[in-house]
């Protein structure tokens, strides 16, 4: 898997209520998720973002609630790829199941900066800052994570019978 975008950069410990306030559960229509995504630390957000666009955070992002309205804000607002130094682990668990590709990598998210373009290959395990040129190695996901990632997530990966 390879994406390719900008950036947009959050510090640490970014939670659930911030990636998608509360007020917003109501609905489970992934496109109204998406309209709301960040508002609370990011008005701008929406306007900004393109598809393949790069999230890029600190130390526990995704901590506060198991829900999975989150990772499915972000995804549907067209991020193709976070990038942070640590994930808390349900929402990293929530995030391969809906199918949005995520990574630890300190070193990248420590040093891309807001609005830098990045190129990632997933498979390989690399991330590249092409605004500075610099590469970052982390770990290449297995081939059932790229399976369901590839397929959109965990139960279109089962639907086509392709994790087990």
């Amino acid at each position: 898997m390879k994406c390719n975008g900008k950036v947009v950069k959050y510090g640490d410990n970014v939670d659930t209520d911030v990636i998608i306030p509360a007020r917003y559960l109501n609905t489970s229509d992934p496109r109204e998720l998406a309209l709301h995504c960040m508002e609370d630390i990011d008005k701008s957000f929406h306007d900004k973002i393109k598809p393949g666009d790069i999230l890029v955070g600190g130390e526990n992002f995704g901590c506060g609630s198991s829900r999975e309205h989150a990772p499915i804000a972000i995804k549907n607002s067209g991020i193709s790829l976070v990038i942070a130094k640590s994930f808390a682990r349900i929402f990293y668990r929530n995030a391969i199941n809906i199918g949005l590709a995520i990574v630890e990598c300190p070193e990248a998210a420590e040093a891309i900066g807001e609005g830098h373009e990045v190129s990632a290959d997933l498979d390989a395990g690399v991330i590249t800052d092409v605004t500075t040129g610099q590469s970052f190695k982390t770990e290449p996901f297995p081939e059932f994570i790229q399976n369901i990632i590839s397929a959109g997530g965990l139960v279109e990966a089962a639907k086509k019978g392709i994790v087990g």
